[in-house]
């Protein structure tokens, strides 16, 4: 795991700034925060507001790991972006087993933007700390993940950045 250089940290925000044309902001009105590729996925994460134990957020970002490693391939790296913090690059395949370091960073956005990107940016995951929701990307990553996030979350809110579900106001 290497954290990323002040240069390639510029580069990979900048082009993922450019590439998802990625707005932050905490108002509802302009979420959501990215332009959600075809190929995509968004789901709420509310269905774990009732998950005392953590039970389902620990099962939610298992799969989502795995998912990401898979995609990646044996000799693959990510990017594990956190908004205005420190980013990495680092390789699935080497982190979070046993005698390895952890992930850098969770999938589940907890205080600000969590992103994990393909170096050539075809696959990720991007988590949203104000909506309050997570939208995988990349159809590779879709096949492997998105049954088994349904089955932790619920149907998505989103698919291919086009509203499927409305959620309650209540």
């Amino acid at each position: 795991m290497v954290e990323l250089a002040a240069a390639e940290y510029r580069r990979v925000w900048d082009r993922f700034y450019e590439d998802f044309r990625f707005r932050p902001s905490m108002s509802p009105f302009k979420w959501p925060a990215i332009e959600e590729p075809v190929a995509s996925v968004t789901w709420s994460l509310s269905a774990l507001d009732d998950d005392p134990d953590d039970e389902r957020l620990d099962r939610l970002v298992a799969e989502i790991k795995q998912g990401l490693s898979s995609c990646a391939g044996p000799a693959g790296t990510l990017f594990a972006l956190d908004w205005q913090h420190t980013s990495y690059r680092f390789a699935p395949r080497e982190t979070g087993g046993p005698g390895q370091p952890a992930w850098p960073l969770s999938p589940y956005p907890d205080g600000d933007y969590l992103i994990f990107l393909a170096e050539d940016f075809r696959f990720g995951s991007f988590g949203h700390p104000w909506e309050e929701s997570l939208c995988l990307f990349g159809a590779n990553l879709l096949g492997i993940a998105a049954t088994q996030v349904d089955e932790i979350l619920g149907p998505p809110i989103r698919e291919s950045g086009r509203a499927v579900r409305v959620l309650d106001e209540a």
